[in-house]
C-alpha cells in the first residue's frame, strides 16, 4: 500500500513539474515574440537590419511579359539573390515572402501585411522589388521611387539609382516621388520600390529572365543599398 502510494506521488510530482516547465516554456516563447515584435532585432547578428519585399505572389502573378515571364517570380529571384549578398555585408535581412504565396487573400490585405512586417521590424530601410510595364515597347531601364517628402527615402533611392543605372547607361533613369503607392503611403519607416526593368519591353524581358542579368540586378540594388548605410 505503502508502496502504491509512493508512486502515486511521484506521479503527482512528475505531473506538476511538467506543468511547471511547460508554462515556464510558454512565456519563454511569448517574451521572445514580444522583444521581436517590438524591436525588430531580437537575435540578430548586426545593427543593420533590410526588410526586402518580393512585389506579389501566387495567385497574384503582377506583370506579365512579352516573353510569358511572370513578374512575381522574377522578383522572387531577384530578393533573394539581393538576401545573399547583403548577409555576406554583415547586414540583417528578411524578406517578406520567400516562396510563391502572397501574404493574405486579398491584395488589399496582402499590402497591409507586407507594411505590418515593416512597421514591426522597424528596419533601417524597406525595398520593395518590382518589375514594370508599359504600353509602349520601346520604354525600357530601371527606376526607383520613394515616398514624396521623405529624405532617407529620396537619398536610398538616389543610392540605388545610381548603381542601376551603371549596369547600363544608355538607359539610365532618375528616381521619382510617389505619394499614392501603398506601401510608401503607409510604411512607417524609410522605404523604396525598385522597379528593375520594363518587361513590356522584349530586349529587358528576355534579361530578365536570365539568371545572370538577375545577378547583376541584384547585385546593384545591394551595393546600393550598402551605399546608403553605410553614409546614415
Amino acid at each position: 500500500m505503502k508502496k502504491k502510494a509512493g508512486v502515486i506521488l511521484l506521479m503527482a510530482v512528475l505531473a506538476a513539474v511538467m506543468l511547471i516547465c511547460h508554462s515556464a516554456g510558454q512565456r519563454l516563447l511569448e517574451g521572445v515574440k514580444k522583444t521581436s515584435e517590438t524591436s525588430g532585432r531580437a537575435g540578430r547578428m548586426s545593427d543593420q537590419l533590410v526588410v526586402l519585399d518580393p512585389g506579389h505572389g501566387g495567385m497574384d502573378c503582377g506583370k506579365q511579359g512579352v516573353n510569358g515571364i511572370e513578374e512575381k517570380e522574377v522578383n522572387l529571384k531577384i530578393s533573394l539573390q539581393i538576401k545573399e549578398i547583403l548577409k555576406k555585408e554583415n547586414i540583417d535581412v528578411v524578406l517578406t515572402r520567400e516562396d510563391d504565396d502572397r501574404l493574405a487573400d486579398t491584395q488589399r490585405a496582402d499590402l497591409e501585411e507586407r507594411v505590418s512586417i515593416m512597421n514591426t521590424l522597424k528596419p533601417d530601410l524597406a525595398v520593395s522589388i518590382h518589375q514594370n510595364s508599359y504600353s509602349d515597347a520601346g520604354v525600357k531601364g530601371a527606376q526607383v521611387f520613394y515616398y514624396e517628402g521623405s529624405e532617407a527615402g529620396e537619398e536610398a533611392a538616389g543610392a540605388v539609382q545610381e548603381k542601376l543605372n551603371q549596369i547600363d547607361p544608355k538607359k539610365a533613369r532618375e528616381v521619382k516621388a510617389n505619394s499614392t503607392y501603398y506601401i510608401l503611403k503607409n510604411a512607417d519607416v524609410p522605404v523604396i520600390i525598385a522597379e528593375c526593368g520594363f518587361l513590356s519591353n522584349p530586349e529587358e524581358a528576355e534579361l530578365l529572365a536570365e539568371e545572370e542579368y538577375q545577378r547583376t540586378v541584384a547585385e546593384a540594388v545591394a551595393s546600393g543599398v550598402v551605399l546608403w548605410l553605410n553614409g546614415k
